[in-house]
């Protein structure tokens, strides 16, 4: 054996009593790591749902925070709409009216259209701002309580409303931009063609009507219940 070595070490007299405690055959130790890994796999607590899986992060998400969203995209969406419209108007009615100063009055027709797709996105908003009760507190323990659960649901329906209402007036607003400015080029051409395009803007300018009288429906079955104990 070389000197110094483990073994050499525990066959001297004097330290076979430390070896005895210091060293340990390979298989009593693997045994010993096997079994506590065993009693600590099993005496664990289980991981959070929120750790394991990307649904229980969404229900972990407070249902106020999804009616704020709402809310938002339901304003903001919509602001984005008849800003998008007005931007496209109004760029072809300046720049026809050079030629045709005669078209700047008839077809400010387009720009009240694009505006009204705000107006109804802030109309809807207030609607929605008004259902929302608060609570004390909002705890979600191991099981969920009647009202918890009306009130997840309610703010689910809220983000609902405002995704239906923001979008379709998104697309009004492009909509009406741009059949708005193809009336105004159309009019600085032929003004015979203006009631024509008209038509056009007005059933382009229904569309958001639809998503403001679908989000209205929507609304009316999200129900905040008021819990304040």
């Amino acid at each position: 054996q070389v000197p110094g070595s483990p073994r050499h070490f525990c066959e001297r007299p004097r330290a076979a009593a430390r070896c005895s405690t210091r060293v340990r055959p390979l298989g009593q130790m693997a045994a010993m790591a096997i079994a506590g890994g065993h009693v600590h796999r099993h005496a664990a607590p289980a991981a959070p749902c929120f750790e394991t899986s990307w649904l229980c992060v969404l229900e972990a998400v407070s249902p106020y925070m999804w009616s704020y969203i709402g809310i938002a995209l339901a304003l903001g969406v919509s602001v984005i709409g008849a800003a998008w419209g007005i931007f496209l108007t109004g760029s072809s009615i300046v720049g026809g009216g050079i030629k045709a100063p005669r078209i700047s009055s008839k077809n400010l027709v387009g720009i009240i259209f694009c505006e009204a797709v705000a107006i109804y996105g802030v109309i809807m908003a207030i609607i929605m701002a008004n259902k929302i009760e608060g609570s004390l507190e909002f705890n979600v323990g191991p099981k969920l309580e009647p009202w918890q659960a009306q009130t997840m649901v309610a703010g689910w329906c809220m983000l609902a409303v405002g995704l239906s209402v923001g979008f379709s007036n998104l697309v009004c607003g492009v909509c009406v931009g741009v059949s708005g400015s193809g009336c105004a080029l159309a009019d600085a051409q032929r003004p015979e063609m203006f009631v024509k395009m008209l038509i056009v803007e007005i059933f382009g300018s229904a569309l958001g009507l639809f998503g403001v009288i679908v989000g209205i429906i929507q609304a009316n079955g999200a129900t905040f219940p008021k819990h304040l104990a």
